[in-house]
């Protein structure tokens, strides 16, 4: 049994209502289900596929990209990086 500082069962008490919500929460997948539901009566199998391949491309090519500039990054030298320059504004 956990117990706070003063010897009570505060933290127990917390930590059911915690659990309890959780629960209540895990009840609720209906919600989640029901969109899903949905999409694949209306997106056919296939479709969903080649859409889920399409995301998974655009993913790998954004990493490539950042792979790509933080290699130069850490390839250049610091002092050669553009710097930063103050622009005065009257």
């Amino acid at each position: 049994m956990v117990t706070d500082e003063d010897g009570g069962t505060d933290s127990q008490d917390r930590l059911d209502e915690m659990e309890g919500r959780l629960q209540r929460l895990e009840g609720r997948s209906g919600a989640l289900e029901r969109p899903r539901r949905l999409a694949s009566e209306l997106v056919p199998q296939e479709t969903r596929q080649h859409l889920r391949a399409a995301v998974r491309e655009q993913m790998l090519a954004t990493r490539s990209l950042l792979d790509h500039w933080i290699g130069r990054l850490r390839d250049e030298p610091a002092d050669e990086r553009p710097g930063r320059e103050d622009i005065r504004i009257d």
